[in-house]
């Protein structure tokens, strides 16, 4: 399957929540050999605001490409790497608004991408190895690792201990989940590793993880 196979614009209705298990998804080929990607969505071909999984086998590369408002990302497994350095499992990545580079993996990894969506003015450059940072206590028994702030967007890991639960609220700018381990649960659903969840503007939920989970959270950027 190839990209053209996708209606475009995929899913870019932001007033549209959704729950995707990536993991019932399947790969779609990209330009770049042994390169493969499952599409959250995204506005054009090759171009636009994106958003998705993105496999790179051992030895994979893309060409140096733009990045004209920016590109964000997490390792989930393996190792990523471009002419800047090696990024392995739980590094978080941002490459501001006109930068660029050229991307592979010689061990094989795969990522989390958000492409062209950046707050203009956001134009720090942002290496971050996930495991360096402390955890810090979040509301009740939650813990957070603050990943990025801007504004008013928030990025972050939060870890759910078993049966841990937070209070119904609404998502003023809207809420983006990717479920890392374990399961993250609402009044709505079950949503398992590896499921990407959005959630628009002034969206309500009420949140719990009976049996735990950590998710990589975006807020206010809807």
């Amino acid at each position: 399957m190839d990209t053209t196979e996708i209606k475009l614009p995929f899913n870019m209705n932001r007033e549209e929540g959704l729950a995707i298990n990536t993991q019932e998804q399947e790969w779609i080929d990209s330009p770049a050999s042994n390169v493969r990607r499952k599409p959250l969505e995204r506005e054009k071909v090759e171009s636009g605001q994106v958003t998705s999984i993105v496999e790179y086998k051992p030895r994979a590369k893309f060409t140096k490409h733009n990045h004209p408002l920016g590109e964000e990302i997490f390792v989930l497994s393996g190792e990523f790497a471009d002419e800047n350095g090696r990024y392995p499992e739980g590094t978080y990545i941002r490459n501001p608004p006109g930068s660029s580079h050229s991307p592979f993996s010689e061990k094989g990894c795969v990522i989390f991408v958000k492409l062209n969506q950046f707050n203009s003015e956001d134009t720090k450059r942002v290496v971050l190895n996930s495991d360096e940072v402390s955890w810090q206590p979040g509301h009740g028994d939650l813990k957070v690792k603050s990943l990025h702030n801007f504004k008013t967007e928030g990025t972050a890991l939060v870890l759910w201990p078993k049966g841990a639960t937070f209070q119904p609220h609404s998502h003023w700018g809207g809420e983006e989940i990717f479920v890392l381990n374990g399961t993250f649960q609402d009044e709505s659903g079950d949503y398992p590793k590896h499921t990407w969840i959005r959630s628009p503007h002034l969206s309500r939920h009420n949140p719990f993880s009976k049996s735990g989970c950590l998710i990589f959270v975006k807020t206010g950027h809807l």
